[in-house]
C-alpha cells in the first residue's frame, strides 16, 4: 500500500491516481519513459501526494481553451513572472482530474469548466528550480505532472488569485509561444493540442 495516500474513501479511492497514470496513452517516447518512471516512483515511494516528499511529488495542470478553440486562458505567475497555464500540487487529493479542475477555477475565477477529453492529455516530469515562496527557500525538485485539456467560455468572468498570480487573460494561440517564454512548456502545449488536431504556432 502507498502509505502517503489519504485514508478517505478506501483503498480503491486511494489508488485512483495510479489508475489514471496507467490509463494514459503516450504519444511519444518521452511520455512512455516518463510514464514508466512516474509509476515506479508512485509505487515505491511512501508519499507522492504531498509536499512532504521534497524530492518529487504529483501535480496536475490544465491547458484551457475557449469554445472556439482559438484562444488559451493564461495566468501571470507570481514566482516565475511569466504567462503560463494553471495547475498545482495534489496536496493529498487522489484524483488528478479533480486537481486540474480545482486549480483552473481557483487561479482564473472562471466557473464553468469542462474536459475536452476524459483522458489525460500529457504526462511529464518537470524540473522545478530552487526559488523563494512565502519568504522561504524551496529546494529544486521534480513535479510528476499530469495535464488535461479544459474548455470554458471566454465570457466567464475572470479574477486573479493574488497569492498565485497577478493577471488572468485570454491569449490568441498564435501569441502563446511569445507570451509564455518557456520553451519546455510550449513543447508540452503543442503535444497536448495535437491530440485535438489543433496547431500551436511557434
Amino acid at each position: 500500500m502507498i502509505t502517503g495516500a489519504p485514508k478517505r474513501g478506501g483503498f480503491m479511492q486511494e489508488m485512483i491516481y495510479i489508475r489514471q497514470i496507467i490509463d494514459f496513452q503516450p504519444s511519444c517516447e518521452q511520455e512512455e519513459r516518463d510514464q514508466a518512471l512516474i509509476l515506479d516512483l508512485c509505487l515505491s515511494s511512501g508519499d507522492v501526494l504531498t509536499r512532504k516528499n521534497r524530492a518529487y511529488h504529483l501535480t496536475s495542470s490544465g491547458l484551457i481553451l475557449n469554445e472556439a478553440r482559438d484562444r488559451m486562458l493564461m495566468v501571470h505567475h507570481n514566482i516565475y513572472r511569466t504567462w503560463t497555464w494553471t495547475g498545482g500540487h495534489a496536496d493529498g487529493d487522489c484524483d488528478l482530474v479533480a486537481i486540474a479542475l480545482k486549480e483552473a477555477e481557483e487561479e482564473t475565477g472562471a466557473k464553468h469548466f469542462s474536459l475536452l477529453s476524459n483522458r489525460m492529455a500529457s504526462l511529464d516530469i518537470i524540473p522545478v528550480y530552487g526559488h523563494i515562496k512565502k519568504g522561504q527557500y524551496v529546494s529544486a525538485h521534480l513535479h510528476l505532472n499530469a495535464a488535461y485539456l479544459l474548455e470554458v467560455s471566454d465570457k466567464d468572468p475572470l479574477s486573479v488569485r493574488p497569492d498565485e498570480n497577478s493577471a488572468v487573460s485570454w491569449t490568441p494561440l498564435a501569441e502563446v509561444a511569445a507570451q509564455s517564454k518557456e520553451p519546455e512548456l510550449i513543447r508540452i502545449f503543442q503535444k497536448m493540442l495535437a491530440r485535438e488536431d489543433i496547431i500551436l504556432p511557434v
